[in-house]
């Protein structure tokens, strides 16, 4: 499996030096990449009582493609993986230049996560309708990689109406790989018959053993092969013990996992979050 670190953007926050730091840090234990999330804006939840939940307004966000290109040039041995992008409350073709980008500039370390997202007030602040999103997003990945391996394109959608145009430069990978973020039943079955790859946000019913079953069960119906079809999985190593990641790595390994991503949330300052990548390394080097 590769390994990769969950920036916890909320506990590094804005300090420069320390971003540097940690991506620094993380490429010099040996992690293969780097994983950023995505929310353009924050919402305050008691103005929205309507809503379940909002992404908090205080926590510390970067613009994911700006963050990984900052990323690609103090850390250029990272993979990078921005998990999730909200794909359908973005410009099909703005997110294809900025990936295009990011990829150049890494030397085509980046894979793409997406997702349809959840958080309402975003995609009103931005304009885009909701309730559509899950089709919109669907014709957003055919257009993405016609972008990123065509040089004129020519596509006329329900959403989208491109005509005889591309992107210079083209991404060093052609297409860029694009892995969806997925909870639901829904959005995971499209991940199987869409995507590169799975980045599993959270089980089904019956947890990770059920939900990886039917992860393969629906590959097959798809007629697609699992050993082309990426999965991260993820070891939260905020808390625990030693033992707690190693059974978690081996439920992975056993799930035939292609990625695990190492999320440190809770603890603190750039130092106690690098150490604690350090000590979950020595558990896998083991």
């Amino acid at each position: 499996m590769q390994l990769g670190a969950v920036l916890s953007q909320n506990e590094i926050g804005t300090d420069l030096g320390a971003l540097r730091a940690y991506a620094q840090a993380v490429q010099d234990l040996g992690y293969d990449f780097l994983v950023v999330a995505d929310h353009v804006v924050g919402a305050d939840k008691a103005d929205h009582p309507e809503l379940d939940r909002t992404f908090p307004l205080e926590n510390t966000m970067h613009e994911p493609f700006a963050l990984c290109a900052y990323l690609a040039g103090v850390a250029p041995g990272l993979g990078l993986l921005p998990s999730v992008v909200i794909l359908p409350q973005r410009q099909t073709v703005l997110v294809a230049k900025q990936a295009a980008a990011v990829d150049f500039l890494s030397g085509g370390r980046l894979r793409l996560g997406v997702g349809i997202g959840w958080h309402e007030v975003e995609f009103a602040a931005l304009g885009v309708p909701f309730r559509d999103r899950a089709r919109r997003f669907e014709e957003q990945l055919a257009l993405l990689r016609r972008l990123w391996t065509e040089r004129a394109v020519t596509f006329a959608g329900h959403y989208h109406d491109v005509r005889a145009t591309g992107l210079t430069p083209l991404p060093v990978q052609r297409p860029i790989p694009l892995w969806i973020g997925a909870s639901s039943e829904a959005a995971i079955r499209r991940a199987t018959r869409l995507a590169d790859g799975f980045l599993p946000l959270r089980p089904l019913d019956g947890g990770w053993v059920t939900t990886m079953a039917k992860v393969h069960d629906w590959l097959a119906e798809a007629g697609r092969d699992p050993a082309t079809f990426g999965i991260e999985g993820r070891l939260e190593a905020g808390s625990g013990t030693p033992a707690d990641w190693q059974q978690t790595i081996e439920l992975w390994r056993g799930f035939g996992a292609s990625h695990l991503s190492v999320g440190t949330g809770g603890r603190g300052g750039v130092d106690a979050h690098i150490q604690r990548l350090r000590e979950v390394k020595a558990v896998i080097d083991a």
